[in-house]
């Protein structure tokens, strides 16, 4: 069976060029003598996304993230490679973008939805959804220069998740809104996906959301592409990046108190541990490399070892609790086993009248 791809990277790379100021970057318009550093923002990265696959992009900020959504909703363009998408995006990068802030919240719907291909008719036929999921009241009749950040969050949010996209590109934004809205947001966006077999591709330096919404993660660093499968694997690699420079730091504490220990008592046994912490130091000190160096770092701690030790920690409290129960139990079996003390057995003095 053919499968239906509806985004396709082939080695896509995009470069930014970065002048000294401000001054620089106007004269580097007129002329290629202006001296500029070349940096590369997304770096020979392929790959595709079927229809109605919900994934996950994870990295360090500057990995190169966005600028992969951008390429995708045609706001920036790659110097090399190619790009292919086949589908209406929708995208909440930034969600008051492409408002007209004279016009009012119900022109805005309009505006925006022609933005997005519709016609008239079909935004029509949209227009009471948005205006109730945006929960902003008289206010839609009114000028968006007079809303507030967040009612022109809302407004955004509203109109991007109900124009009925094929592609819902999610960056960091479903954090509008007070609690309540949010709640109202992440299940929005989880009807589009089950019902409407959205493809969904999703930033987002909350892990736990990501595990909720997508089966496939992607982990970038310095612009490549390091790994492309299982969204537990992806969310492994991502958090032990960040653990890797804390880990390093740790090794390297472990390691002065080891000496000093050692030093202390010169035995063999505590040098023998300085010698371990030394090992383990220069692993971390590896990993912290790697990831520098934007490759792929060793899994310091699966999410599944991290569960099996939490599984553990908790079964050996319970043990410990129970034991503490049971202890004072048979000790007091043990006593009426033996029978009364001889200071109990023994009768009362009696004193002679």
């Amino acid at each position: 069976m053919e499968k239906d791809i509806i985004i396709d990277f082939k080695h896509v790379t995009k470069k930014y060029k970065l002048y000294k100021n401000d001054k620089k970057r106007l004269l580097g318009v007129f002329s290629k003598k202006v001296p500029y550093r070349e940096m590369l923002a997304v770096n020979d990265v392929t790959f595709q996304v079927e229809r109605g696959e919900t994934v996950a992009f994870f990295g360090r900020n500057g990995a190169g993230k966005s600028t992969i959504l951008k390429m995708i909703t045609g706001v920036s363009y790659p110097n090399e490679g190619e790009i292919h998408v086949g589908g209406r995006v929708s995208a909440l990068l930034e969600l008051t973008s492409g408002f007209d802030l004279e016009m009012t919240g119900r022109e805005n719907i309009y505006l925006k939805g022609q933005l997005c291909g519709l016609k008239d008719e079909e935004i029509a036929e949209l227009e009471q959804e948005i205006v109730d999921f945006a929960e902003i009241g008289e206010y839609i009749d009114q000028p968006v220069r007079t809303y507030s950040s967040g009612m022109r969050s809302r407004l955004g949010f509203a109109i991007n998740v109900n124009i009925r996209p094929e592609i819902l590109i999610v960056d960091e934004a479903l954090s509008v809104g007070d609690k309540l809205f949010r709640s109202k947001c992440l299940e929005k966006v989880n009807q589009i996906i089950v019902h409407d077999k959205v493809t969904l591709l999703f930033v987002t330096h909350s892990t736990s959301t990501a595990r909720q919404f997508c089966s496939r993660g992607i982990y970038l660093a310095n612009g490549r592409l390091l790994f492309d499968g299982d969204i537990d694997v992806a969310i492994d690699l991502y958090d032990n990046a960040g653990r890797a420079e804390k880990l390093r730091r740790k090794a390297k504490k472990a390691l002065i108190a080891a000496e000093a220990e050692a030093a202390k008592t010169d035995t063999e046994e505590a040098w023998d541990k300085v010698e371990a912490a030394r090992e383990k130091l220069e692993k971390a000190r590896a990993n912290v490399r790697a990831v520098k160096k934007g490759e792929l770092p060793e899994i310091i701690e699966s999410r599944a070892d991290r569960l099996a030790a939490k599984a553990k920690k908790v079964e050996d409290a319970a043990k410990a609790e129970e034991a503490a129960e049971v202890a004072p139990a048979e000790e007091a079996a043990e006593a009426a086993k033996a029978g009364p003390s001889e200071e109990a057995a023994a009768p009362p003095d009696e004193t002679k009248q």
